[in-house]
């Protein structure tokens, strides 16, 4: 059992809520820590997070009993390995569109027999050998990390039957940026990108496989209808923004009111 499914079960089968961080910042993950948050998203395909501020972060979440996933860029065996060495309990990768990428993906992240990672033997996955067996360590690495395809474009849903039914990956979906292949930029709460996220979350019920997905506040109670495994409901950008926005809004309103009572 890999540590998201064993999260959501101990966890009573409930969603499990998680923020993103898409520059490193360890009081963002602390504070979101204590706000009760249960995962923390580490961004590696747009951000400018590097592999050591991975590990940082992914030790800290795990110090305050948050689980970790790591988004790489590609499933290149560069990026699987180094991402794998920090020690998160997911890796995702985005863009998936043929079941070879995932395949690709399952063969740098797992160890021999079942996958072809390289056997590094001192990372913090392998808790830097300090264990009576390294090879056992690995074998139970295999089953611990959980392994995520995101399903975000057009061309993925038109093999989602097929890329469902890849072994040992599971799925995220990616509504941004399926709305966009859609041709609907910016419309995750279009009937046609429902529609497809629900197709998708059935598809991964039909196999056995745990389903995970991030949006907007909007969208929140579409998503929580579909009682999906992980879903992320925002970043450190995106608090910032608003935080800073509603300061200022307050502060504005209230100079509106008091140049409206000295006019009066």
């Amino acid at each position: 059992m890999n540590r998201l499914r064993q999260a959501v079960q101990d966890n009573g089968g409930n969603t499990i809520l998680g923020a993103a961080v898409y520059f490193y910042d360890p009081i963002f993950l602390e504070i979101c820590a204590h706000l009760g948050y249960k995962a923390i998203w580490i961004e590696m395909e747009h951000g400018h997070i590097t592999f050591a501020e991975a590990a940082d972060l992914c030790r800290m979440a795990a110090g305050s009993g948050m689980l970790t996933m790591i988004r790489i860029a590609d499933a290149r065996r560069e990026n699987v390995l180094k991402a794998a060495e920090c020690g998160p309990d997911i890796l995702d990768v985005p863009m998936i569109e043929r079941p070879e990428q995932m395949q690709e993906l399952r063969k740098y992240a797992r160890f021999a027999p079942e996958g072809a990672r390289g056997f590094f033997s001192v990372s913090r996955a392998i808790d830097y050998g300090i264990t009576d067996s390294v090879v056992s360590k690995q074998r139970r690495l295999n089953t611990d990390l959980c392994l995520m395809a995101q399903i975000e474009t057009v061309d993925a849903m038109h093999r989602l039957d097929e890329l469902a039914a890849v072994p040992d990956i599971d799925l995220f979906v990616g509504p941004a940026d399926l709305a966009a292949s859609f041709g609907l930029p910016g419309q995750t709460g279009h009937t046609i990108i429902k529609g497809a996220a629900a197709d998708i979350v059935r598809a991964a019920r039909a196999n056995g496989k745990c389903i995970a997905s991030a949006c907007a506040p909007a969208d929140m109670p579409f998503w929580l209808s579909l009682d999906i495994d992980l879903l992320f409901l925002t970043n450190d950008i995106a608090c910032l923004k608003k935080a800073a926005a509603d300061t200022l809004n307050e502060a504005r309103t209230l100079l509106e009111a008091r140049k409206t009572v000295q006019n009066s």
